[in-house]
């Protein structure tokens, strides 16, 4: 069928009619933002699985309370940032450029002076230019210029929310942990209310890793986890999006659609789109949801297995124990000692170095229920392994 009509959005922004099964976390987090719209500094924690859509959700969370309770805010991706004053001049940047076409505008960029630069073709586009000892007295004063900003900002916008996403490399700084303890410290400690929610988005292990270098940001955040749907949420998913586009699939179909997603709106999507294109029709049969599975493993793999696992790993023996590791392509489960016999010698030595690797890359997860058990996150990995292996055995002399 045609991929212009497809119900699905892969890689894009999700409308909230197809936030199955969020409503709870929807509310949580409105409810914060509201909270500090009355002067209660908020500050939490988004945790979820890899493909769970943390980002989606606080995206729509963002734009909701834009419109129904007057909040300014940004979202800012920091994936690559390690440095924290790239973070602060990250962070402002983007709630400079997001108040562009905003009535508050003039306001956030008078804020910011002399270090407005316009930028772009015909200086269409603008960017805050703070380097050096600038950048370092605005980290160190962030509190109180955020403050003022808000401040400034009273008669337009009600309070300031900040999503600060993808922090894996700044987890692992003592500086950010250390600053966000004595950010929060400082404005609970202040006679002043003030108007302020931030959002941090990451993996739980990301979490931990503030935690570890800070110990008191346990008691800081409000922690609110997006689990995986359940199979009843997923059915409602494909239904839904399947019947806007008055297209039809049987129940057993259904029911594989749903295995192969695990649980997660990433995989969702793909997998949805990838059985559209393959359908010619909208009565959409058998064939074409396996021919669209397997399209969507290739997809899944080119995009995030490819890029997250092969590129990191640059041993030989670690590549071939990847391919022998996915023996059967709907088995997303194995046992170590079963896949040591079908190793090397020379494997069998790094194997266990090669699974924690596996596991820090969130490739495999421990079995719990299974002595020495390991599987995969979802069908859909598993998938793309054993047909990855198959092309390697195939190009073998």
């Amino acid at each position: 069928m045609n991929a212009e009509s497809s119900p699905f959005r892969p890689g894009q922004p999700v409308p909230i009619e197809f936030f199955v099964g969020r409503i709870a976390e929807i509310e949580h987090l409105r409810g914060m933002v509201n909270a500090s719209v009355r002067g209660r500094f908020k500050i939490g924690f988004v945790s979820g699985e890899r493909g769970i859509g943390k980002s989606s959700l606080v995206s729509f969370v963002r734009h909701l309370v834009d419109r129904e309770s007057e909040v300014a805010g940004c979202h800012v991706f920091l994936g690559g940032v390690r440095d924290l004053h790239e973070m602060v001049r990250r962070t402002f940047d983007r709630l400079l450029k997001e108040s562009m076409e905003k009535p508050w505008h003039e306001d956030v960029k008078s804020f910011f002076g002399k270090f407005v630069r316009e930028v772009g073709l015909f200086g269409i586009s603008i960017e805050l230019d703070l380097k050096g000892h600038d950048l370092s007295t605005i980290t160190h004063d962030f509190v109180p210029s955020v403050r003022r900003l808000v401040d400034r900002l009273r008669d337009k916008r009600k309070a300031l929310l900040l999503v600060l996403d993808d922090i894996n490399g700044l987890a692992s700084s003592d500086d950010f942990a250390n600053w966000m303890k004595s950010t929060v410290d400082e404005i609970a400690t202040s006679q002043e209310p003030l108007r302020l929610c931030v959002l941090v988005v990451g993996l739980e292990d990301r979490r931990q890793e503030l935690v570890d270098r800070q110990p008191s940001l346990a008691r800081v955040f409000e922690l609110i986890e997006i689990k995986p749907w359940s199979d009843y949420e997923s059915r409602e998913f494909y239904r839904r999006s399947f019947e806007e586009a008055a297209a039809t699939v049987g129940e057993q179909d259904m029911q594989t659609l749903v295995r192969f997603t695990g649980g997660l709106p990433v995989l969702a999507h793909e997998i949805g789109d990838a059985v559209w294109r393959a359908a010619p029709t909208p009565r959409i049969e058998s064939d074409h949801i396996r021919s669209g599975i397997i399209n969507a493993a290739e997809v899944i793999g080119r995009k995030l297995l490819e890029p997250q696992v092969f590129s990191a790993i640059r041993s030989d023996r670690y590549r071939s124990i990847l391919r022998k590791m996915a023996d059967r392509p709907m088995e997303v489960c194995f046992q170590r000692a079963a896949l040591a016999e079908r190793l090397t010698e020379a494997e069998k030595k790094v194997l266990d170095n090669f699974l924690h690797r596996m596991k820090e890359l969130a490739v495999l997860q421990t079995d719990r229920d299974v002595r020495g058990g390991y599987r995969f996150p979802n069908h859909l990995h598993a998938l793309y392994f054993w047909m990855e292996s198959q092309r390697a055995k195939r190009e073998q002399p």
